[in-house]
């Protein structure tokens, strides 16, 4: 081998030379063509632009970075971080693939939990329960208007939830190949709270409404706050096994902070364990926004349906508050705008709905009421993901 020879190896190992790639004749389509070629430099900039709004904008950075991060390292040309023993694809296989990762955060979710104002008002776990119909209303559509498979559907629709570990863990068991489009779509809208839900929330309700007074909650034991998880495994151990898996790492994880004799274990759970998965979590995420896995027009249905599940589950929450108020007393009545917070983002979706409040109403405060609902719709979309882990399982 001559010195140019050993010249040209070394260019065409480079990623300048890698980046673009070759003209494959069985595309057709010019843009499809397109994106074939310059896929790499495209999701760069795109993991760029997401890394942005983390650190710029704030929008969920804690997974947003990493997951950005971990989607910059997966589209570097011949580094093999995604290959069978490259080192995204270690992590993905230990704690994706093997749905570790999302239970783990599960169990920190649990530990920074407070079900108290959910048993001070039990009827507001109703509202919990309305905002799942985003996850099933969304399915309906993937499956009917957008063509996708019952499990692609399925792990589309948990976006409603608003829950980031929950879809992650869904779409891992249903459909792996959408998880990178899927996760990225469920952390920006949780991000994006502010923004979405406000003008639903104005929308669907009156001036008199936003301006409803709730009653001072009263205020809950101990032994309540020790139960309540055990009972709530209970019943999914009886009707939903499919869910325990979920709901068994918010249980623990509740139980820990709540029984008061191991704060060891629950301060672990809540900074230190949660912090280090949550690394490895977005790190692996990451691994799956490679060019031909993300720059698909699946993804771009998928950001439509998430918005979509996000939207109606927001509206399904207030209008339950709006139906319950009919059959309420006049002292009794729930302001509509905590049922927004039925959704899974917690706390920023009970805030949103203490804001919008508070707006109409300098006097009313709606936080530890939103509370309720927003708690509850971490179990909501815990138990929503058991059934669609049962109904749309391959």
């Amino acid at each position: 081998m001559n010195i140019g020879e050993i010249f040209q190896q070394l260019w065409q190992t480079t990623g300048i030379y890698n980046f673009v790639q070759p003209v494959d004749p069985n595309i057709e389509s010019a843009f499809e063509q397109f994106l074939h070629q310059f896929g790499s430099p495209i999701m760069l900039v795109i993991c760029l632009f997401l890394m942005w709004l983390g650190i710029k904008k704030q929008y969920e950075p804690l997974l947003l970075i990493p997951i950005a991060f971990g989607g910059f390292l997966s589209n570097i040309p011949l580094a093999g971080m995604t290959e069978p023993g490259g080192f995204l694809n270690i992590i993905y296989e230990a704690g994706i693939h093997q749905g570790i990762f999302p239970l783990i955060i599960f169990m920190g979710v649990g530990a920074m939990t407070d079900f108290g104002p959910l048993l001070a008002n039990p009827k507001t776990a109703l509202l919990g329960g309305a905002a799942q119909f985003g996850i099933f209303g969304a399915l309906l559509l993937a499956l009917c208007v957008f063509g996708f498979t019952l499990p692609q559907a399925g792990a589309i629709g948990i976006i409603g939830g608003a829950d980031g570990p929950t879809s992650i863990y869904v779409t891992s068991k249903l459909a792996p190949e959408l998880l990178g489009a899927i996760a990225v779509a469920a952390y920006s809208y949780m991000a994006l709270v502010p923004v979405i839900q406000p003008p639903i929330m104005k929308l669907l309700t009156t001036k008199k409404e936003r301006e409803i007074q709730m009653s001072q909650l009263r205020e809950v034991s101990q032994r309540e706050k020790i139960v309540f998880p055990l009972l709530v495994l209970s019943l999914c151990i009886l009707f939903l096994p499919s869910a325990c898996p979920l709901v068994g790492a918010l249980a623990f994880g509740n139980l820990c902070k709540e029984c008061g004799v191991v704060e060891r274990l629950s301060n672990t759970m809540q900074n230190a364990l949660i912090n280090i998965i949550t690394i490895f979590l977005g790190l692996s995420v990451g691994s799956k926004l490679s060019a031909d896995q993300f720059l698909t027009v699946q993804t771009l249905f998928i950001l439509i349906l998430g918005i979509l599940a996000f939207s109606l589950a927001t509206a399904a929450g207030v209008i339950m508050a709006k139906i319950m108020n009919l059959f309420s007393s006049k002292d009794n009545k729930i302001n509509p705008l905590i049922g927004s917070a039925g959704v899974s983002a917690v706390p920023m979706a009970a805030r949103v709905s203490n804001k919008v409040g508070l707006e109409y109403n300098p006097n009313n405060y709606l936080l530890m009421h939103a509370m309720g609902p927003n708690v509850a719709g971490v179990i909501g979309s815990a138990v929503a993901a058991g059934v669609l882990l049962t109904v749309c399982v391959k």
